[in-house]
């Protein structure tokens, strides 16, 4: 059980997001897995990926550093743990600090369906605040999730 107050923020959070793409399957889960195209669309509207390193394999290292219109570095590490083209992602995904310090530490599955030459992609994904000052960063993880998507959505429609 949880024994946060009310004024304080949770310290997991855990969230689902589907959308239908205009792509086929194959398509859209290499945006997933191929780190060049991952490069272009992951993190917030208006943020870059200078790192960006993805191991399509079954315990392949995830490497990305998230960097912020002000400059700021958000460094996140993982591991895959599921890998079943072009059906299946799940990896865990754990942002960390400059020292390698684990912040946030979190599970992703994400699923790709086929309907009628288009795609639905299931995101679900949880996280937990490991050290208290990481669980303000919780709050933003739908909108930074949704702008993410959307940032794909736009690169799936240059792909046509």
């Amino acid at each position: 059980m949880n024994a946060t107050g009310p004024s304080m923020p949770p310290t997991e959070r855990e969230l689902t997001i589907t959308r239908v793409f205009d792509a086929p399957r194959a398509r859209v889960f290499a945006a997933w897995t191929d780190a060049a195209q991952l490069a272009q669309w992951w993190g917030p509207k208006g943020f870059t990926n200078p790192i960006c390193e993805f191991e399509a394999r079954i315990g392949g290292r995830i490497n990305i550093h998230m960097r912020a219109p002000d400059g700021t570095v958000y460094p996140m590490e993982g591991e895959i743990r599921e890998l079943a083209p072009p059906e299946r992602l799940a990896f865990a995904n754990i942002a960390v600090d400059e020292a390698g310090r684990h912040l946030l530490e979190g599970f992703t599955t994400v699923t790709f369906t086929e309907e009628n030459g288009k795609t639905r992609m299931t995101l679900q994904t949880r996280a937990r605040a490991v050290v208290a000052d990481a669980a303000a960063h919780l709050q933003g993880m739908e909108v930074g999730w949704t702008m993410s998507i959307e940032r794909l959505e736009a690169l799936l429609g240059r792909a046509r």
